[in-house]
């Protein structure tokens, strides 16, 4: 079915509730394991209708925020959501407690009892309220994002609307453009300022509420991470330390020199080479055909997969003033149906796209036949993986995108994916200091800020430049809003899809069959579990970083610059 034919319908609270009870009690009513099991697929069914709703109101309030209709159906959902979560909670308690246990761990696995006593520990009634404020924090700030409008080269510009300009190769037109960017972002600091300390607050209040020391424990067992914890991060974040951040500065110091600057400003750290870099060649539609011809050619199963997402109209990818900032996947249950939505800015992300996103849609399109759903479910830095993978199986393509840029594309590309690292690893080691901290002024916080961005990023000049001078860079970083704790997941992930790339480099065919390996499993093993069962290493393995990076700088160093 085509996206816009896609039914919505609200989820009126009471009958919602009413059914979720009545199927809990028939579930711990269940007499014999074949009505137990009948009883959970009626409550999976129906709960995939719940979550498509859910989703359907969010993309399109996303598509414009300034709809009225779904922005009232989201404001609804974020205050509905909570309420149901007790009589979920509660059916997940009597499923860890049910005689037929042994009968759901044989045809199952035992992981969906262990993911289910961790929902567990992150919600009690008590604190449905504070979710629904946390919810309409949220909500706030993406909505002050997606309102952003600035006057620049005659015109009025959305920040989407805006990038291409930070890579201009006049260098006067990216400070320009850097700045306008950071005077908006000023012109609504106390509001940003003021969210955040809400936000930390609130969620220091749930954690408590729960019985934890602070938010960072809650915060672990939300993201669903079963196979690591807090000190195997930080063990990460060191490797980081040891092995990445030196390649990045000698990368950024030989970029500086590339484009003639003696110091790298941070409105030269997009620009990285003096003719400009690497752009897409064509309109949006000239960039799906390619990506068609590219995903029939790469496997029989991505073809069926892109011919699917086109058919039914499953992209929305172009930019215009009121559609929320950034981009992301979700699936909508009920069609079975991965949806993308993205901002095309006319630079090389635009691409990205169609590998980054489209990755997360391959996955969940080959997950799309797993039941129960829950099997469907892969963890957070699991879905990294399966996005940023395919972003460099796709090298061999990247010809019909940049003609004859391309060599400049896949080294901007692979630099990248390293410099990426010490950035998102940065993200993570603000976040779990201010959540062991939620006492920190607004001003403390920058200050936090600014000191880590010359530990992780110490080859880039902030001085004097408006709101990332002042070390309020995060502010722009929605996931710090929104999803405390995911941005690790990315440098997990962008560290096993360097793995891939290294091995594709060797050969594509025998690390694709790994990697479809690794992506069909789903959710059915934890993140390790997935890595150990498809023969790979773990990132937290301080050779894993090692290995990567020396195989990229290698590759790096052969290519001409």
């Amino acid at each position: 079915m085509k996206f816009a034919n896609m039914k919505y319908e609200r989820l009126e609270f009471e009958a919602t509730n009413e059914k979720l009870k009545a199927l809990l009690l028939q579930f711990k009513e269940a007499k014999t394991a074949a009505e137990a099991f009948s009883i959970y697929k009626e409550v999976d069914t129906f709960s995939q209708h719940i979550d498509s709703m859910i989703m359907l109101a969010y993309i399109r309030n996303s598509l414009d925020m300034n709809d009225k209709f779904y922005s009232d159906e989201k404001d609804y959902l974020d205050e509905l959501e909570p309420k149901l979560n007790e009589v979920v909670k509660e059916f997940q308690a009597a499923f860890i407690k049910t005689p037929f246990r042994k009968d759901f761990e044989a045809a199952w696995g035992t992981l969906i009892f262990d993911k289910a006593k961790m929902e567990l520990k992150t919600f009690k009634p008590e604190i449905v309220a504070d979710l629904q404020e946390e919810n309409r924090l949220v909500t706030e700030y993406d909505k002050l994002i997606a309102s952003a409008e600035i006057e620049f080269d005659g015109k009025t510009l959305t920040l989407a609307q805006l990038t291409p300009y930070h890579e201009d190769t006049d260098r006067s037109v990216r400070d320009a453009s850097m700045r306008a960017r950071a005077e908006w972002f000023m012109g609504h600091s106390a509001r940003l300022d003021s969210l955040f300390d809400e936000l930390v607050k609130l969620r220091t209040k749930i954690a408590k509420t729960l019985g934890y020391e602070n938010y960072i424990e809650l915060g672990y067992y939300r993201m669903e991470r079963l196979s690591y914890d807090r000190e195997m991060v930080g063990k990460f974040r060191e490797g980081v330390l040891n092995f990445i951040v030196d390649i990045v500065k000698r990368l950024k110091a030989e970029q500086a020199e590339r484009i003639g600057v003696d110091t790298l400003k941070v409105f030269d750290d997009p620009f990285e080479y003096p003719d400009g870099n690497a752009k897409p060649m064509g309109t949006a539609e000239d960039i799906f055909a390619h990506g068609q011809k590219m995903y029939h050619e790469l496997s029989a199963d991505t073809a069926e997969f892109i011919d699917f997402m086109l058919e039914n109209d499953l992209f929305d990818v172009l930019t215009r003033p009121g559609k929320m900032s950034g981009g992301y996947c979700a699936t909508i249950s009920n069609y079975k149906a991965p949806f993308i939505f993205a901002n095309f800015n006319g630079t090389s992300g635009d691409i990205d796209v169609l590998t980054h996103e489209a990755g997360h849609a391959f996955a969940a399109y080959l997950a799309r036949d797993l039941y129960p759903s829950i099997l469907r479910e892969y963890t957070f830095e699991s879905a990294e993986v399966h996005s940023m993978s395919m972003e460099f199986f796709t090298w061999p393509w990247m010809k019909g995108f940049f003609g004859g840029q391309t060599e400049k594309y896949c080294y901007s590309h692979l630099a990248g994916a390293l410099n990426f690292i010490p950035y998102g690893t940065m993200v993570d080691d603000f976040q779990h200091q201010i959540y062991a901290n939620p006492e920190l002024s607004p001003a403390e916080r920058n200050a936090l800020w600014l000191k880590l961005e010359g530990k992780y990023r110490p080859y880039l000049d902030l001085a004097g430049f408006p709101f990332y001078g002042e070390g309020r860079r995060w502010q722009a970083q929605a996931h710090i809003y929104g999803m405390p704790f995911y941005y690790i997941d990315y440098c997990l992930a962008q560290t096993m899809a360097l793995y891939f790339w290294a091995a594709a480099q060797k050969d594509h065919a025998s690390a694709w069959e790994k990697y479809c390996h690794f992506t069909k499993l789903a959710g059915t093993k934890t993140f390790i579990g997935l890595l150990t069962a498809s023969g790979l290493p773990t990132p937290f393995e301080p050779e894993t970083l090692k290995t990567i990076a020396d195989t990229a700088v290698d590759w790096l160093n052969s290519v001409k610059k």
